[in-house]
């Protein structure tokens, strides 16, 4: 096939370079002209594992290139619409500017037979409102949510683990004409993981625009439901890792995304939810989604009680104390700082008086842009030297490693907090260190 994807950030350039990974003739654009040239050379303007070699591979095949001219969309008989939609500063709704701009941009280069698939996170309604401006032009849209998790978004677009097709549909709910045309171009698109035995959903436009939200807020609710529990423990003495442990062997409920700790952050997840409960509102159903207000101030007030827990090991105060904070980005394998815990706490603990140094694999970079006022360290040891306190906030490996005999030669003081409960607190309190993690005893 031949196919242009508009918009070329995270999800955009991940879905450029995996489309021509499985043999489409892809053009990605893009209104960023710093972010197409590092494209065009290789180079991806975020870090995600794997996406640079991909980036490479297809390149030199010559079935990917990157623009940002958007007549070049001309050419191309699928169109995949991959801008986002941020947050309206100030409110819980999205931001649809990104989206009504981008297609805006693409109508005029559209022709009769094309398909435009919107994979953006929308409020449900968006795709019929869209998809009205199309009549007359022949050209028609589908809704094909992307569900990449950030540090596995190569693997999750290659080998999804599921489809989901929304597509225009009659008075009886089927597809039209129009539809079913449109679902024989997608099935082309995704050919190789359709034939790899991957699960497709073919649903109409309202069903598909709810999915990726539906599915992250039962996410959301999971996460903060076991820190509410680590609330409890706190309060009880028993501890939350062993009671995630227990109830998780329950296959209805299962044992992913039941880690109590900072709780859930990043460009997905809490924009999602707040938009979902925008929306409810919008469409006069806001009692419905109205346990997602406490889902969202469970996972705020995890960061405060951080703050807190610093406080107390430190003697009852943390003003002039050295605080070393092991990571920046909301979760490991990534280098996005949106609406990172980490940050967050950071920047907290820095506004109550303790002198706070952050370190992380990825982050810093673009961490140093948004709290310039924080000290950055460039490995854990050097965050850790002189601290009265280490805070692990994000997991990545490089972290749940760390020896306590060789961190302990250069702190001040043997306290660490274990914002994620990955770390063996029998190990580190052998090694004489004050252990404290959210919900444990």
């Amino acid at each position: 096939m031949r196919i242009s994807v508009i918009g070329c950030g995270y999800l955009g350039a991940v879905h450029a370079a995996c489309m021509a990974k499985l043999g489409h003739e892809v053009v990605g654009i893009d209104v960023d002209e710093r972010k197409v040239e590092l494209l065009e050379a290789g180079e991806a303007p975020f870090y995600e594992p794997g996406l640079p070699e991909l980036l490479t591979e297809a390149r030199a095949t010559g079935r990917l290139r990157f623009t940002t001219d958007m007549a070049q969309a001309s050419t191309a008989d699928a169109h995949f619409l991959c801008v986002g939609t941020p947050q309206v500063h100030g409110e819980f709704r999205a931001d649809l500017t990104y989206v009504e701009q981008a297609f805006a941009a693409l109508q005029p280069h559209l022709k009769a037979g094309d398909v435009v698939a919107g994979k953006s996170t929308v409020p449900v309604g968006t795709a019929e409102t869209l998809a009205a401006r199309l009549d007359g032009t022949g050209a028609v849209l589908v809704w094909n949510p992307e569900f990449l998790r950030e540090g596995f978004a190569v693997k999750d677009t290659l080998h999804p683990d599921r489809l989901v097709y929304g597509l225009p549909t009659d008075e009886d709910g089927e597809p039209t004409a129009a539809g079913v045309v449109a679902r024989e171009v997608l099935d082309t698109v995704y050919a190789v993981p359709l034939s790899e035995g991957t699960p497709l959903v073919v649903t109409d436009y309202a069903t598909a625009q709810l999915v990726k939200v539906a599915a992250n807020s039962f996410l959301a609710t999971k996460i903060s439901f076991i820190n509410a529990m680590a609330e409890l423990c706190e309060a009880t003495g028993a501890d939350v890792t062993r009671l995630a442990d227990a109830i998780g062997y329950d296959a209805r409920i299962g044992r992913r995304f039941l880690n109590a700790g900072l709780g859930f952050g990043g460009g997905c997840l809490p924009k999602d939810i707040r938009a979902f409960m925008a929306r409810a509102g919008e469409l006069g159903v806001s009692d419905a989604l109205g346990f997602l207000r406490e889902v969202d101030s469970i996972n705020l007030r995890r960061r405060v009680r951080m703050v807190d827990l610093a406080r107390e090991v430190c003697d009852g105060s943390i003003v002039g104390k050295r605080v070393a904070v092991l990571g920046a980005t909301f979760k490991p394998d990534s280098d996005d700082v949106r609406d990172s815990p980490a940050l967050s706490v950071a920047a907290q603990m820095q506004l109550q008086g303790a002198h706070v140094t952050v370190t992380d694999p990825q982050g810093i970079r673009n961490a140093r842009a948004k709290w310039p006022d924080l000290r950055f360290a460039d490995s854990a040891l050097e965050a850790a030297t002189g601290a009265d306190v280490v805070l692990l906030a994000t997991e990545w490996d490089e972290y749940r490693a760390l020896e306590p005999d060789k961190l302990a030669d250069v702190v001040a003081h043997r306290r660490i907090l274990d914002g994620r409960n990955v770390l063996d607190p029998q190990a580190w309190r052998a090694a004489g260190w004050t252990y404290r993690a959210l919900g444990r005893p």
